[in-house]
């Protein structure tokens, strides 16, 4: 059976969401020991350089739902119908894959559809999320992370994200319905996810307490500082070593890093990135 990772990377004008997709897929082909395949699905310009790490290019499909939008997140729901593999893990663009996550594949493999619920803080210390997530808290909503995700070709999956499809078209009224307490004014899509497990009734199965899947996720506010800076890069040092360590305040960073910041790829780190990964090749 297929597996490999898939990512969506539309640019903005200020963010090159494709040069970080590059970055994640070199990432991936240093860091696993056994599927290293990435495609990537984007309307935007992919450098021939950057072609060479991806499996398929694959276009957005049924128009670009997201070409006005700030966030961009009106076409995440299309990646079950346009994955090319049969298990399938979903990631954001701005994250780094440190370790081999061979085992969140077996765990997976067991269920047809999985979301990380578990973040953690670059200390490694596990982070219960309320200054971001209290739509989710006071609506006794699940907690999923699109970021991290994965499913598998099955009637489960084609069904949540057909309702995700009609939850992310008609947000305000799936809000109205489902999150009415602290009403969020835009789109999330990690809200969109958890209004369409409560439609779909996958509570028990898409997100639970064992799963290894889990990222350190680097918005400051949840670093656990007395002074919340503006930037995270500000408050604290932070490396890729020879041996592709990222060590972040003295601290060595594990499996999956979501940087956020989207000046953290820069030249000097992606030449070490190609380093990393042409080595082991």
């Amino acid at each position: 059976m297929s597996k490999g990772f898939l990512v969506v990377a539309q640019n903005t004008s200020t963010v090159d969401y494709v040069k970080q997709a590059y970055a994640l897929a070199l990432s991936i082909k240093f860091s696993q020991m056994l599927h290293t395949n990435i495609s990537i699905m984007t309307n935007d310009v992919v450098l021939d350089e950057y072609k060479l790490v991806f499996d398929q290019i694959i276009p957005i499909p049924w128009n670009d739902a997201a070409v006005t939008a700030t966030w961009k997140v009106e076409n995440r729901w299309k990646v079950y119908h346009i994955t090319p593999y049969e298990e399938t893990i979903i990631l954001d663009t701005d994250m780094l894959m440190l370790e081999d996550i061979s085992k969140w594949w077996q765990y997976c493999s067991n269920y047809d559809l999985k979301f990380c619920s578990a973040i953690f803080n670059y200390k490694l210390e596990p982070i219960i999320d309320t200054e971001h997530r209290a739509a989710f808290v006071q609506n006794q909503l699940q907690n999923p992370y699109t970021a991290l995700h994965y499913f598998k070709k099955s009637d489960t999956a084609y069904n949540f994200y057909t309702v995700l499809e009609f939850v992310c078209t008609n947000w305000e009224w799936a809000w109205t319905k489902f999150a009415p307490l602290r009403y969020q004014n835009w789109l999330s899509l990690d809200l969109a996810a958890a209004v369409s497990i409560e439609i779909t009734g996958l509570q028990e199965t898409a997100v639970d307490n064992i799963s290894p899947m889990s990222f350190i996720h680097m918005k400051p506010a949840i670093q656990g500082w007395d002074i919340t800076p503006e930037r995270w890069q500000d408050a604290v040092s932070c490396v890729l070593n020879s041996k592709g360590d990222l060590i972040v305040g003295n601290i060595k960073q594990s499996k999956l890093f979501h940087y956020v910041e989207k000046d953290f790829i820069t030249d000097k780190l992606l030449s070490r990135l190609k380093e990393l990964a042409n080595g082991k090749t």
